[in-house]
């Protein structure tokens, strides 16, 4: 999963798979259209649709689903900002999307009392990507608000065996991947791990007890990068707790000490770092601590943050999913993951994939 040569960084960035190798070679993002993300956002009391400029539903911000390709969510979310005469900081989106691909994703614009010009604004936003639909709610966007993303996935020049493939997709619909992060969030060749190794970690703690705020768009900047190298920290240290439990064959069961999650108490998971450790106990504690010290430059970034211990779960098993052969090397994969999980990275447990949007030579597994 690593989208650099492991000599570049100090860092593991390329986990063990589920079976201990990969079935095939296969390029990926040839084209944007070899890569498609639909959310799903369903929210209490929201109604959808879009009828001769009429906006459906009540609220002070006004809910727009977009259709775009070559885009990140970022600078689209720039873009709307200025096309609705709102704040950069008043819009919200429920997740990030790939540049690299087409993707249907939904943005809130807080526009109150504006509702009589919803129509203007849609209309210039149309002049720039597809409008689904839209519609009026009573709050802003938040991560993760989305029920699930919808993926249409075209692998090409596939180099392996035809059966093998199909023998580990099958075992993938019954019992799952392992959950990494995906490389993304550790930045090129592991810089955002440097950059939480050296971080302060009262800044954090600030930040969370309300200090330093309104100082402007130097100190927001560090704040958000702060955090950024945080979450990087974290999940590096999950994803090396799941290798281990990867390579001793201990992912798909519970150890003793097992947490669980609130929702789902038999899920098996691993720790999201926090102050005070991973909130487990027993055997798997014991396990965690000990992967976990093995970056003590990083634990140092936890030690007055204030954060919460959390769990995540260390399988995931892609709903839907289903496969057609376009020919013997081209195959398109079709499924939904829940927010937080990387179609990627599932894919990454059965394929050696050449992400063909890095450039030319520039592998990344995940």
């Amino acid at each position: 999963m690593s989208n650099a040569s492991p000599s570049h960084s100090k860092w593991r960035l390329d986990w063990p798979t589920s079976s201990g190798r990969r079935v095939a070679h296969a390029r990926l993002k040839r084209s944007p259209e070899d890569f498609c993300v639909y959310e799903d956002l369903k929210l209490d009391g929201m109604v959808t649709g879009l009828s001769a400029g009429q906006v459906p539903g009540e609220g002070e911000h006004l809910l727009v689903h977009i259709e775009k390709t070559g885009d990140n969510t970022e600078y689209v979310a720039r873009e709307l900002a200025k096309l609705s005469g709102c704040r950069h900081l008043d819009v919200g989106f429920s997740g990030l999307k790939d540049r690299h691909a087409i993707t249907r994703q939904w943005f809130s614009l807080y526009r109150p009392g504006q509702q009589a010009n919803d129509s203007d604004v849609l209309a210039l936003i149309s002049q720039q990507w597809k409008v689904v639909e839209a519609c009026r709610y009573h709050r802003k966007l938040r991560r993760g608000d989305h029920q699930c993303n919808h993926f249409v996935i075209t692998l090409r020049d596939m180099d392996g065996v035809k059966s093998d493939i199909e023998q580990a997709l099958a075992s993938l619909r019954e019992r799952g991947a392992p959950n990494y992060f995906g490389p993304q969030r550790f930045g090129i060749d592991g810089g955002n791990l440097d950059r939480a190794a050296v971080m302060d970690p009262s800044a954090l703690d600030q930040r969370r007890r309300g200090k330093g705020r309104g100082r402007g768009k130097r100190s927001g900047g560090r704040d958000s990068k702060n955090v950024l190298y945080f979450s990087a920290a974290r999940s590096w240290i999950f994803n090396e707790v799941l290798a281990r439990r990867v390579e001793e064959g201990s992912w798909l069961e519970p150890l003793s000490g097992e947490t669980g999650l609130p929702d789902q108490p038999g899920v098996v998971t691993g720790p999201l770092w926090g102050d005070g450790g991973s909130g487990a106990s027993g055997e798997q504690a014991q396990l965690e601590q000990a992967v976990a010290e093995q970056a003590p430059e990083l634990l140092k970034v936890f030690s007055t943050t204030r954060m919460q211990p959390e769990r995540r779960a260390l399988s995931t098993i892609p709903a839907e999913l289903s496969w057609k052969w376009f020919s013997n090397d081209s195959l398109e994969l079709r499924f939904n993951l829940l927010p937080g999980q990387y179609a990627t990275t599932i894919l990454n447990d059965i394929f050696e994939i050449e992400d063909m949007s890095l450039g030319h030579h520039n592998k990344q597994q995940g």
